[in-house]
């Protein structure tokens, strides 16, 4: 994970220049035609992530010996917050963490494991939670399993023994090794990312592009070797590096990744930083069209022993959030940078990278939040409890209630004035619909004082006049929940009865809401 404070793609306060607030003045028409699709939505885009940093495995998913926690050490209260947000996908190791991670450490009896020094957070790692303890707690919470393999200081045949571990039905050492621990049908875990921000220099065993990609080709040879029906993820960084890594992995991996991570104190350098969210998917974009052109012209890359990959690379968005913020929305120092306070202008920046990916649907195939628990988390963690940050509600809300197709959303309205990007509007709106024909429109109103109109035009669909309005708000923009005050920002819905297929709706300042309707 993380890039430690020095990597992936970041965006620090200063890195953009000062929005300008100008005042909001007008309305919003917004224009949405249900029968023409802008992309198929992959709910992998909810998927979360989890690393041995802090408190997020120990102390977080997994608390030995806690009243709060089951047999097997997993904490009853967290899970069930997890399965809230019904993540379909979540990664582990890492992260950093995988660079540095032998998973052989971390399998078989709890009490001989041995602990070691982990160099990626200069912590004692006891090795208690490892592999299998990580697949049981992914089904559990109905998620597959993504493991990241260790190409810093791991090899090539430690890689391809992890796939034999937990994929192998056959009768060989890892495969009766993995029955031996209790497990006697295998894991088939389907997603397998090639290491982690193998690029940067506070990586364990960081490379150059021409060197991870020769690695992790033989690493992707020897795993799909053993189970040619995993799905792989490679490394990725900037144009150049994802240039070279495709020309060499464009064979046979299913994703490239990216990283982003967003800070600042100032609200609406913030909100505006998704648009650098989007760059980034662009400049992937780019560099996969570069390899899907040789791929297409049938170039070839030679016998490789198993079918390779014969389609387009999607992206994997596998790590983002907000972190780290100096203070925490009411000038008080954090005193515990990476348990980040999320407050509301933190969930509504969620939930336009939430409508993001949404937009980028048949490209971005899969993103995980990073982290799940107490580590820049949407969960907080005690001895006696949880609670929920502004940040989970909006990655519950969409989950739960958007459809799967995006639909062309046409907005004309207010705007504030960035000079990186130009005018920003205020609304952020990303439409919806099922595979019922339910249309779910959510709207990100950034406006940190004003409430806006919108005056909806809707086209090839006649919705029922009554339906259902969610809204995530709170008093302000720097508004928290606690252990002491849970429920300052949350979810409330109710009935509406007023849509149609010409309709007006007032959206509060700084808030988010999902209007739904039925045909």
């Amino acid at each position: 994970m993380l890039a430690a404070l020095a990597g992936a793609q970041w965006i620090r306060p200063g890195d953009l220049l000062k929005a300008q607030p100008k005042t909001s003045t007008g309305t919003t028409r917004v224009k949405i035609d249900a029968e023409q699709i802008v992309s198929r939505v992959n709910p992998m885009i909810f998927g979360q992530f989890i690393e041995h940093l802090g408190r997020c495995i120990y102390g977080g998913i997994y608390e030995e010996g806690s009243p709060l926690s089951d047999a097997q050490g997993f904490r009853k209260d967290v899970l069930e917050a997890v399965r809230r947000l019904n993540p379909p996908v979540i990664r582990w190791p890492g992260g950093n963490f995988a660079s540095s991670y032998h998973w052989e450490d971390g399998v078989g009896p709890k009490d001989q494991r041995p602990a070691r020094f982990d160099t990626a957070w200069f912590a004692r790692e006891s090795n208690r939670f490892g592999t299998d303890e990580f697949v049981e707690y992914c089904r559990r919470a109905n998620a597959e399993p993504y493991l990241c393999i260790n190409l810093g200081t791991g090899t090539i045949q430690e890689a391809a023994n992890w796939v034999e571990y937990c994929n192998s039905s056959g009768d060989t050492h890892y495969a009766n090794l993995r029955r031996k621990h209790g497990h006697a049908q295998p894991h088939n875990v389907k997603y397998w990312g090639l290491g982690n921000e193998v690029y940067g220099i506070w990586q364990a065993g960081h490379k150059s592009a021409e060197d991870y990609a020769k690695m992790a080709l033989e690493a992707g040879k020897l795993m799909k070797w053993i189970d040619p029906s995993i799905r792989l993820i490679a490394c990725g960084a900037t144009p150049e590096w994802n240039t070279t890594v495709l020309g060499v992995l464009g064979p046979i991996v299913d994703f490239i990744s990216v990283h982003f991570y967003a800070a600042g104190d100032d609200y609406y350098d913030l909100l505006a930083s998704v648009n650098r969210a989007e760059e980034l998917l662009k400049l992937t974009d780019s560099a996969i069209e570069v390899w899907d052109a040789r791929r297409r012209a049938a170039r070839p890359v030679g016998n490789i022993g198993f079918p390779t990959v014969d389609k387009r690379v999607e992206i994997a968005f596998d790590e983002w959030n907000i972190w780290y913020r100096r203070r925490d929305g009411r000038d008080r120092a954090v005193s515990n940078k990476i348990e980040e306070p999320y407050n509301l202008r933190d969930a509504l920046w969620t939930a336009s990278m939430i409508h993001l990916f949404q937009r980028w649907g048949d490209k971005v195939t899969m993103a995980n939040l990073a982290q799940l628990v107490n580590v820049i988390a949407p969960i907080i963690t005690s001895g006696k409890g949880l609670y929920l940050q502004p940040t989970f509600f909006p990655l519950e809300l969409y989950r739960r209630e958007s459809g799967n197709r995006v639909l062309h959303a046409w907005s004309d309205g207010p705007a504030y004035t960035y000079r990186q990007y130009g005018k920003i509007p205020y609304l952020d709106v990303c439409a919806t619909k099922d595979d019922r024909g339910r249309l779910s429109i959510g709207v990100v109103n950034r406006d940190k004082e004003r409430t806006h109109r919108v005056d909806f035009e809707l086209a090839a669909i006649a919705p029922r006049s009554s339906g259902k309005i969610f809204t995530i708000d709170g008093p302000s923009v720097d508004a928290m929940n606690s252990f002491e005050k849970p429920d300052v920002v949350a979810v409330s819905s109710r009935e509406h009865n007023g849509f149609g297929a010409r309709f007006s709706y007032e959206f509060p300042a700084h808030s988010i809401s999902l209007l739904q309707m039925s045909p």
